[in-house]
């Protein structure tokens, strides 16, 4: 669910109180996987995960369409888990009766992190497995690039 990228780092929204907000919030360190399986190509990004603002959670928040089933989805997560599809489905359609003429609320358990990289490792497929890659770790003076083995 990554919805931005900039120099800073991958941006993605959750649930503050799923398990993937619980583990990043012991342990900040996270790789990002990306493959093309189609084009033998994958990139990995290293890095650390770190909380983004009230602010920019708002802002982002807001920038979706209003009757977007996401933002309901936000709420179901916190009313679940679920036992059936069909349970699932009868609270989405209440949650989505509530708020039928009205904003959608921002949950108060909705959330961002940033993932700011520090290796991000390229990886292209090749003939007889001679596979080309290339780690780019960042340092302070800019990005070095280390070709690595097959």
């Amino acid at each position: 669910m990554l919805k931005d990228v900039t120099s800073e780092g991958f941006t993605f929204y959750t649930n503050l109180g799923s398990r993937k907000a619980s583990e990043l919030s012991e342990n900040q360190k996270v790789s990002l996987h990306f493959p093309w399986h189609p084009l033998e190509r994958q990139v990995i990004v290293y890095g650390t995960a770190e909380r983004v603002s009230n602010t920019q959670v708002m802002k982002y928040f807001l920038s979706r369409p209003q009757r977007e089933p996401i933002s309901c989805l936000g709420l179901l997560s916190k009313a679940g888990p679920y036992s059936t599809r069909q349970a699932l489905m009868q609270k989405f359609a209440e949650i989505k009766h509530k708020f039928e003429h009205g904003e959608v609320p921002l949950p108060s358990f909705w959330g961002g992190f940033l993932i700011r990289p520090q290796q991000i490792e390229f990886w292209q497929g090749g003939e007889h497995r001679l596979h080309d890659r290339f780690m780019y770790k960042k340092s302070e003076s800019g990005w070095q690039i280390e070709r690595l083995c097959p």
